[in-house]
């Protein structure tokens, strides 16, 4: 017993030398083996790092899969304040962490993709995590941006890819330039993809992505950061301490300070140097150090990509290139620089081994996995968090604004159209959106140009239309480019200039019923036409309407009967209105006639009233009929019983119609405003006809201000009703304050197309109203000629004002003229209107009234009694 109390007492006591050294053996055994064998160490690492990754990857491409795509279109008015800027912001780093719990963090982000392709500007998306829809759709821009659920974008490849990713460079503490936001921050970004080409297969896109970082993390860069400074400042204390050593060494070996110690009555003690007090290092600041880094407030780490992409060799490095001048911009003491290495001519980074495929992983799965160095505050990305502003300079693409092609009636030529790479096209808009059109600008602008390049190229197209010119000149203008064999039979001249030695004139029965128009519709339009271009109301000159209305309606009755008949040529015309309130025979003959055509209330006014009206009533009636019988040309035109001119067939037929009234006196005016009503109550019987079986027609009114004040009520009637019946008016004139008001308001109102050309300030201010002041008159007052700015509307919504220049016609139409044809066609023109000699009409004019009156006689009743009746019951 006494024997193993000393054994039992040392396996008992743990401070025993054998007890120690036991397991400090077998860890150095241990780590003797793993040295021996570091690749199986080194190999298990590997494995569970692999492993990890591969079930990371896992959960992260699943969580992917769960994203949603919203896409942001701004208005033309979108200008939103910094602090709207900054919720969204706020909203985005909100939305990147709306993911399942398991989501690893790379797959915790919003991404922002600036994408352009040739069929858009610049398209701003948004991309996240599903369980923030709701938070992303509800944008606190308001009504000037609207959210769309965006589809995925299935990009077909490209010959040439170009990669990139961009880091922040510089002192990484410091904040990136404050870009202001006028003009746009995303100026430069659109100026880079401004000129992308789409049939070349050009591409170009920049994703940044936002990520809310892990505590951990910032304060790992914080520690990074602050023992970077305090090292920092260590190494300038020591700096700071070697110099002043050197100096003091100097200063005591120099030979003046020798020299004084020897002449000095009391030398400093001691030969050994002075003590130089080294500096002490200062004390580091955090707000110094870590500087955007000190607060926790709206701090995000980001991830910046770029890609570019062609079918042309060299197109895809030179838009990166681009894109890379363009981030320049935002760059300060901190600055986006190209993430890789630069050996020579070669730069080696996401195009290359080893980062390429990390780079399209991160780019097809939208993962973020910012460099350490991608830290930012929001206020630094205001410039991105948000679409194109009103103060962003936009491109016109092809999508937005289509190329004209000759031959297609679909599209309505407006001009050309310089791109910011200087390339040209003829640009233009929907035929069918192309409503109402208005040209504004000086004389010799170029206005008139432009109409013509586009009624040339609609006419080329199949389209009908009639032009209305007071003076003439487009009609020589436009004759070589029409002279086609195709085209001759479409196009007819109703000329009332009376040129040349033997002139030669169409015909027009305002009154003739041969064409099948409803009587009282033409009643209408005559005696409102004339009521325009006389200023008559009834206020005014009640009697005086009421007298022409009954003397249209007995006359349009005996037309009626006439062409029932099928005695056309025996019609009367407006001047045997005289005859009908003047000659009593004639006017008996005539009641007598169409007694049973008139209603009892008309018959009734003849009857009862027409007896007791003095005679000087007739004459505000007959006067400016009087005047119209005055000139050749109109009576002529005016007096044959079966004109020829028929605008309701033109429309249907797409004939192609130059009508030049001859002038703008008070003669003229009174035909512009029977012509004009004549279109307005043709358009509108167009009623008879189903929508879709409506051919388009177009009248062109060149010089408006001559027109208008012939028949301003007519001209915005068409504005605001022709629509309807797909007949679109195309009006040009100097000055919109020279319109009559009805006119004005209707022509803004309803206008599709809104262009202007210089001239004075005061004459464009009511167009640039129109556009806000932008352009600003100043502006448009010094363009060159047939420098236009229009506004226009596409796919529903307006684009421009921009600029454009005026199509001339020697240069645009240069392969459709036929100078050698212009003669045939104008014969031909005139062939189509029936024109015969003047002096030939007017011997028919002249002869009219007696044919009228021998068929009201042949169709009088044959009882004397009963006419003897008639002639006494009428006066």
């Amino acid at each position: 017993m006494d024997a193993a109390a000393p054994y039992l007492t040392n396996r008992a006591d743990p401070t025993a030398p054998g007890q120690v050294l036991g397991p400090i053996s077998g860890l150095v055994n241990a780590a003797d083996w793993l040295y021996d064998h570091w690749y199986l160490l080194t190999l298990a690492i590997a494995v569970c790092w692999g492993g990890g990754e591969l079930l990371v990857r896992r959960l992260a491409a699943n969580a992917s899969a769960q994203r949603m795509a919203l896409e942001l279109v701004p208005t033309q008015h979108f200008d939103p304040s910094l602090e709207e800027i900054f919720r969204r912001g706020v909203q985005l780093a909100r939305a990147s962490t709306a993911m399942p719990w398991w989501a690893p963090r790379r797959a915790k982000a919003v991404q922002i993709r600036l994408r352009a392709d040739g069929s858009t500007p610049l398209r701003y998306r948004i991309e996240g995590p599903a369980g923030g829809e709701r938070l992303l759709s509800i944008t606190p821009f308001g009504p000037d941006v609207t959210v769309e659920r965006a589809r995925p974008i299935l990009d077909k490849p490209r010959d040439h890819v170009v990669r990139a990713e961009f880091l922040l460079r510089g002192k990484p503490t410091e904040p990136l330039r404050e870009v202001p936001l006028t003009p746009d921050p995303l100026q430069p970004l659109v100026d880079a993809v401004a000129d992308l080409r789409a049939e070349l297969g050009d591409l170009a896109e920049i994703r940044l992505d936002i990520q809310r970082a892990p505590k951990w993390a910032l304060r790992a860069r914080r520690l990074q950061l602050m023992g970077a400074a305090r090292r920092s400042e260590r190494r300038e204390a020591q700096r700071s301490a070697r110099w002043l050593r050197q100096d003091a060494g100097g200063i005591e070996d120099s030979w003046g300070w020798q020299l004084q110690q020897l002449l000095s009555d009391h030398p400093s003690p001691g030969s050994g140097r002075r003590l130089v007090m080294p500096p002490v290092p200062r004390r580091v600041e955090p707000a110094e150090a870590l500087g955007k880094l000190a607060e926790d407030d709206h701090l995000i780490r980001v991830q910046l990509l770029a890609m570019c992409a062609s079918n042309t060799a060299g197109r895809a490095q030179a838009r990166l290139a681009q894109l890379q001048a363009a981030l320049d911009v935002f760059g300060g003491r901190s600055r986006w620089a190209m993430r890789g290495w630069r050996l020579g001519p070669w730069r080696i980074g996401a195009d290359h081994w080893p980062t390429r495929l990390g780079f399209e992983r991160r780019w097809n799965l939208g993962h973020c996995r910012p460099p350490r160095s991608n830290w930012v505050r929001l206020e630094e990305l205001t410039g991105l968090l948000k679409p194109p502003t009103t103060h962003c300079r936009l491109p016109v693409l092809a999508s937005d604004l289509p190329t004209f092609s000759l031959g297609k009636p679909e599209l309505l030529l407006q001009g050309i159209y310089r791109s910011p790479d200087g390339r040209q096209r003829l640009v233009a808009t929907y035929a069918e959106e192309t409503l109402f059109e208005v040209g504004v600008g000086k004389a010799g602008g170029g206005k008139t140009e432009r109409a013509l390049a586009q009624a040339i190229g609609w006419a080329h197209a199949g389209g009908g239309l009639v032009f209305v010119d007071p003076h003439r000149d487009s009609w020589p203008r436009a004759l070589p480019f029409l002279a086609h064999e195709t085209l001759m039979p479409r196009i007819a001249l109703i000329d009332l200039g009376g040129l040349g030695p033997h002139p030669q004139v169409s015909s027009w029965n305002p009154l003739g019923m041969h064409h099948g128009q409803a009587a009282h519709e033409v009643v209408e339009a005559i005696a409102d036409a004339y009521a325009s271009a006389l200023a008559w109301d009834d206020t005014t000159a009640p009697r005086a309407l009421t007298i022409l209305t009954a003397a249209l309606t007995v006359l349009i009755a005996v037309n009626e009967a006439a062409c029932q008949a099928s005695r056309p040529q025996d019609q009367a015309t407006l001047f045997h209105i005289r005859a009908l309130l003047t000659d009593t025979a004639f006017r008996t003959a005539a009641l007598t006639a169409v007694a049973d055509r008139l209603d009892e209330e008309t018959r009734a006014w003849w009857q009862a009233v027409f007896p007791t009206l003095p005679t000087d009533a007739f004459a505000v009636v007959l006067n400016p009929i009087t005047r119209l019988a005055a000139n050749p040309l109109t009576r002529a035109f005016l007096g044959q019983p079966a004109g020829v001119y028929n605008i309701r067939a033109a429309m249907d037929s797409r004939m192609v119609v130059w009508v030049c009234p001859g002038g703008n006196g008070p003669t003229d005016r009174l035909l512009t405003a029977l012509l004009a009503r004549d279109l307005l109550r043709a358009a509108r019987s167009r009623r008879d006809t189903p929508p879709e079986k409506r051919v388009p027609f177009r009248p062109y009114f060149d010089e408006l201000i001559t027109l208008t004040g012939a028949a301003p009520e007519t001209i915005a009637a068409m504005f605001e009703d022709l629509r309807k019946y797909k007949c679109h008016i195309h009006g040009m004139t100097q000055l919109l304050s020279r319109l009559p008001t009805p006119v004005r308001q209707s022509l803004l109102q309803n206008a599709s197309t809104l262009a202007t050309t210089a001239g004075s300030k005061s004459a464009i201010a009511p167009v640039t109203a129109e556009w806000g002041d932008d352009p600003s008159p100043d502006r448009i007052a010094t363009m060159e000629r047939f420098e236009h700015y229009i506004s226009m509307n596409v796919h529903g919504r307006r684009i421009g004002p921009i600029q454009l220049r005026g199509p001339h016609l020697d240069d645009v139409f240069t392969t459709l003229a036929r100078t050698q044809q212009a003669g045939a066609l104008h014969r031909a023109a005139l062939a189509n209107a029936q024109a015969l000699p003047l002096k030939k009409l007017t011997e028919r004019a002249a002869g009219q009234l007696g044919r009228v009156a021998a068929f009201l006689a042949e169709h009088s009743p044959a009882d004397s009694t009963v006419h003897l009746q008639k002639e006494k019951e009428f006066g």
